[in-house]
């Protein structure tokens, strides 16, 4: 088999999902391409006195169902097909969980470990020009993403709100509190996955209490699931970063491992039982493997040696196409990043309907919105997948996302 991008895997998934849904040919055609994507070039002046040009995006996939909707992310291996890959999948994720949103994604192609904070604020604040033309509270609402924060997501509000001359929080989400973020956005994608977790145990049959659990990156999602996991018993017993991964079969210490790193500490340096190869973590015997850290990390080589009972997709596009269809046929579940890890999203729309009103709410409030949200379109998924008889929980996901995102096309029509 040969391994396709993350552009190719998420349009081969909209085309297997094509049977099970009722949608005109050519409304089909038109939710395959992006509306757009901006291709920007940021000089940015290093600290250093010398001037470097980096290159960026921002795509805006499908708007039909609302204001595009996706995150920010700071990457060497940033590209267009990359970013319109994650717009697309952001398309489908809001129309999954039924939010006024489209999907979109940005990137800018940088190594942000090799920067100072002065030079990724000057960054920042260069993309945010760059790219002002074309986003706004009601026409694309960036959020962070990998390598990027509420403190970037503040930056980038304070310099549009410098354009505008004026204030505007609703420009972004998952900003800092005291710009106007909400309450449980930080934790939000790490909190959505874990409730997705608890349901897809349940749906098994199987305790979330005890179960061995294997989370590949150990990032905002990664760390926050863990922990999250662990206050509800579960055993995490391996998880990663780009340095290697550490393994207890009794369960590691998630807190002491969430301050090592908290320290700028690397797993790789890390007291722990046994360290592990990246490979290994992803193969171990484990009740689920949660990968949250990047795209196409499960290929076909892993999915043919894949040990867990079943795959909870914290990261964005983390199982090739093929590789999917290798663990179609071995019976091994997939809960479809689409869903387990739309908290973020969910928390972000409601942070965004806060700064609209000028009106906050409480943690648990919020939190309760998410969660009620999140098992809404866990049953919906599971429904379609039942009912239509529906071979894989993605493929029932992708059924609904496209069938509300096509009708929006219908009702709205084609201009001109």
């Amino acid at each position: 088999m040969t391994e396709t991008g993350p552009l190719d895997n998420m349009l081969a998934q909209m085309e297997q999902a094509r049977e099970y849904v009722d949608i005109d040919d050519g409304i089909f055609e038109r939710l395959k391409y992006p509306e757009r994507t901006l291709s920007v070039s940021l000089p940015v002046e290093m600290d250093d006195g010398s001037v470097e040009v980096f290159e960026a995006y921002r795509c805006q996939f499908d708007g039909a169902r609302g204001p595009f909707k996706g995150g920010i992310r700071y990457h060497p291996n940033v590209s267009e097909e990359e970013v319109s890959a994650l717009a697309g999948w952001m398309t489908w994720k809001t129309a999954l969980v039924d939010l006024p949103f489209g999907g979109a994604k940005g990137g800018i192609i940088c190594n942000p470990k090799e920067l100072s904070q002065s030079e990724i604020e000057q960054l920042t604040r260069r993309y945010t020009e760059g790219i002002r033309r074309i986003i706004g509270p009601d026409t694309d609402i960036p959020a962070p993403d990998v390598n990027t924060n509420p403190r970037t997501m503040a930056w980038i509000m304070d310099t549009y709100s410098v354009y505008q001359g004026y204030a505007v929080p609703e420009v972004v989400t998952g900003k800092p509190p005291e710009v106007g973020g909400t309450a449980g956005r930080v934790e939000a994608t790490g909190r959505g996955v874990t409730i997705v977790t608890e349901e897809t145990f349940e749906y098994l049959g199987t305790d979330i209490a005890d179960a061995d659990i294997a989370i590949q990156g150990f990032g905002n999602v990664g760390s926050v699931t863990a922990q999250l996991l662990a206050e509800r018993d579960a055993n995490v017993v391996a998880v990663s970063d780009v340095t290697g991964a550490i393994y207890d079969p009794d369960g590691l210490d998630v807190e002491a491992v969430g301050a090592h790193v908290a320290n700028d500490g690397r797993l790789e340096d890390y007291d722990a039982h046994e360290h592990i190869s990246n490979d290994d973590l992803l193969t171990m015997n484990v009740d689920a493997l949660i990968p949250a850290a990047i795209e196409d990390v499960i290929t076909v080589d892993v999915a043919e040696r894949l040990q867990a009972d079943v795959v909870v997709e914290a990261a964005n596009g983390p199982t090739t196409f093929d590789a999917a269809n290798v663990l179609k046929e071995r019976d091994v579940p997939v809960v479809p990043d689409i869903l387990a890890n739309a908290g973020g999203v969910i928390v972000s729309y409601l942070e965004w309907v806060q700064n609209s009103q000028q009106y906050s709410w409480e943690l648990e409030e919020v939190n309760r919105d998410l969660e009620a949200r999140l098992t809404t379109a866990f049953d919906e998924m599971l429904a379609a997948y039942e009912q239509k008889d529906i071979p894989d929980l993605r493929t029932a996901a992708y059924t609904l996302a496209l069938e509300r995102t096509a009708d929006a096309h219908e009702y709205r029509g084609l201009f001109p």
